[in-house]
């Protein structure tokens, strides 16, 4: 994928767990839905993507992001992208779903880049209308 803005990842987790998550400490996610909301502006622009695909897919071990932590036992189900700001696209999916507080976001001041959902099909419709697809 080329080019350079804002991505969210539509995961799945099967089954609720408690993982440990960087300096955030241990967090219970439920079985459902979420959505991480990140940037994508620096050099490899949305090529960021492709790394976490690799960590979600077992083939990059590195953490570096909290998401880093969730991504090996999710499937990610789809990738919505555009060139609003990030803390924009985040703002607007926390104003309709409830958030993972503190995750995703230690250099902005958003409560969460992470949110949930128990269907798909809310969280799609939260997504698509805050990047405005």
């Amino acid at each position: 994928m080329e080019g350079k803005g804002t991505y969210t990842l539509i995961l799945q987790l099967k089954e609720g767990r408690k993982l440990r998550v960087g300096a955030l400490g241990e967090i219970y996610f439920e079985e459902g839905f979420y959505a991480y909301t990140g940037s994508a502006l620096g050099a490899g622009g949305f090529a960021r993507i492709k790394r976490h695909l690799e960590v979600a897919a077992g083939n990059n071990g590195t953490r570096k992001w909290h998401i880093d932590y969730l991504l090996p036992h999710s499937d990610v189900l789809q990738t919505v992208t555009s060139v609003r700001p990030e803390c924009s696209v985040a703002s607007g999916i926390d104003a309709v779903l409830p958030r993972i507080a503190g995750f995703g976001c230690s250099d902005c001041r958003c409560q969460s880049h992470l949110h949930y959902s128990r269907t798909l099909d809310s969280m799609v419709k939260a997504v698509r209308k805050a990047h405005r697809v």
